[in-house]
């Protein structure tokens, strides 16, 4: 049985106090300037960039260096990184705040994508105690005074789970808030997330802000896991993928009063239309590009009219277009007076897939403790792109 919360009227994350709590969750090729701009239109909270590795934003390449630009609309600016070498995450962290890049910081351990683990990086690393310990209170000591906050998944299979121990070295080491995705990395996107880990962070970090992530689809989804769990806010990722204005209904749902204007989305086909026609503009201005922000835009038809009396060759059509004077025809031949469809519109959305066993390092389960082959390992995890 649920208990009833009322609604958190903010959430503050060091210096930082959010009218919402909640935070966009870091998509690599998703949560680029467009789409942040785009959630914050309608909405209320913390919106993430894409995952940015380490190294490459001390070796200034220039695509990572275009990645940490934002809007100047974008209040507060957020960054998250991902890196493996302590010395390496120290130097891009200060270089985001000595170079006033970013108003916070997020490191990543919960990655759980096969080339990223298999070096020992994201979920895979807070195995290693020790390394973890490093990387995080030197990266909260390059940080200063902007807050530096770590996501982390539940470990790396049933049997080696890590959130606990890591979330009690990062509240020593001076975070400001911890975030766990309440999979383990062998779950990928797969199956229910398990929402009494979320439960069980929050018991053991008393201090920071504890963040739950996994599973929102909705704003009661999100009202749900903060009354399950005791967890302070909440970090949407796959659910808000084409639904940019599923934050107007957290910000509704969890904020104050101030937190977004109007009144709830009335989501017919053509409040839907309009919303994708927006986003592609602003993948547009982002690329500074008609035909790539066209492109990119592809890759979201799906999402956006899930469930809606779209037919196939029009969503075909929509999924290769290369202008916005296109997207234009093809929206005006759509019922755009159509109904919101309830059920058929809900529910997960994005990638899922099935369980699979961790690609990780050899031996690396072996010992918690860095060895001299992991540390040669390492040396390679430190990636020199970003998005990942």
């Amino acid at each position: 049985m649920t208990s009833a919360i009322a609604p958190a009227p903010t959430l503050r994350i060091g210096p930082l106090t959010l009218d919402a709590p909640v935070v966009l969750a870091p998509m690599a090729g998703i949560t680029n300037t467009a789409f942040r701009r785009l959630c914050r239109e309608y909405g209320a909270g913390l919106y993430v960039s894409e995952m940015i590795t380490s190294r490459a934003l001390v070796e200034r390449n220039a695509t990572t260096m275009r990645l940490i630009t934002h809007h100047e609309s974008e209040t507060p600016r957020s960054i998250q990184l991902y890196g493996v070498d302590p010395a390496t995450v120290e130097n891009a962290v200060r270089v985001l705040v000595q170079e006033d890049r970013a108003d916070h910081i997020d490191l990543n351990f919960g990655c759980p994508v096969p080339k990223v683990t298999r070096k020992g990086g994201g979920a895979a690393l807070p195995w290693k105690l020790g390394l973890f310990r490093d990387i995080v209170s030197r990266a909260a000591r390059a940080a200063e005074h902007v807050p530096l906050t770590v996501k982390m998944r539940k470990g790396i299979d049933g049997d080696h789970l890590t959130y606990l121990d890591a979330g009690r070295i990062a509240e020593d080491a001076g975070v400001a808030a911890v975030a766990l995705h309440a999979r383990t990395a062998a779950e990928f996107y797969s199956g229910q997330a398990d929402w009494s880990a979320i439960a069980a962070l929050k018991e053991a970090v008393t201090s920071v802000p504890v963040l739950g992530n996994g599973d929102i689809w909705s704003a009661e989804d999100a009202r749900r896991m903060m009354a399950e769990t005791g967890c302070d806010g909440v970090v949407v990722g796959r659910g808000c993928l084409g639904r940019p204005w599923l934050f107007g209904d957290l910000a509704r749902e969890l904020g104050t009063p101030a937190a977004v204007a109007g009144d709830p989305v009335d989501a017919t086909l053509g409040f839907v239309a309009a919303a994708f026609r927006r986003h592609a503009q602003l993948l547009v201005e982002f690329f500074e590009d008609e035909g790539r922000g066209c492109r990119d835009i592809r890759k979201h038809v799906a999402w956006y009219f899930k469930g809606y009396p779209v037919g196939g060759e029009t969503r075909a059509a929509l999924a290769t277009v290369s202008s916005l004077a296109e997207i234009d025809d093809l929206l005006s031949t759509l019922e755009l007076d159509a109904a919101y469809p309830g059920a058929a519109a809900e529910g997960q959305r994005g990638r899922a897939g099935t369980p699979k066993r961790p690609a990780l390092p050899d031996g690396w389960l072996q010992t918690r403790d860095l060895g001299a082959e992991a540390s040669l390992t390492l040396a390679d995890a430190e990636l020199d792109h970003s998005g990942g």
